[in-house]
């Protein structure tokens, strides 16, 4: 069995209820989201800030090459949720958002509705037992769209 089908078969033992499944397809990409937000918020140096990039750029690198080393299919969809989420943060810029404070915020709301989740499932999140969990979250939320397209992951 390849890595990515055992991490994404043990990940999806502790998401069983329909309830948590909801929750966790709202809060997985909406965690996502703020994270990189936050990563974005963090000041870098200006030798940095003059070609325009931030940590949020400069975390994704490794993280996609991650997904892509468990799987081309996910690799590419967690790009396109990459910038799509780039995207997101720069509408937030543009309105006049604070991308850090809607970030904080919705971070905290988010990982409440995970654990409410998993209270309602009766089990522990996949994370407390292995870190890479953290990962594996937002492409087992991709497995499920690549299935519904006929797409192997």
């Amino acid at each position: 069995m390849r890595d990515i089908e055992r991490l994404i078969n043990t990940y999806g033992e502790s998401h069983q209820n329909k309830t948590n499944i909801l929750i966790h397809a709202v809060a997985v990409p909406g965690i996502f989201f703020v994270t990189v937000g936050l990563l974005w918020s963090i000041p870098v140096p200006d030798f940095i800030a003059q070609f325009n990039i931030n940590f949020a750029h400069i975390a994704a690198i490794p993280t996609l090459y991650y997904y892509f080393k468990l799987s081309g299919p996910i690799g590419a969809a967690m790009t396109l949720l990459t910038l799509l989420t780039f995207g997101g943060i720069n509408l937030l810029v543009v309105a006049g958002i604070s991308v850090w404070q809607f970030s904080a915020v919705l971070f905290v709301v988010m990982w409440i509705l995970q654990f409410v989740g998993h209270k309602i499932e009766g089990k522990q999140p996949s994370f407390f037992q292995d870190l890479r969990y953290l990962l594996v979250g937002p492409a087992w939320w991709w497995v499920h769209w690549l299935k519904r397209l006929n797409i192997n992951y």
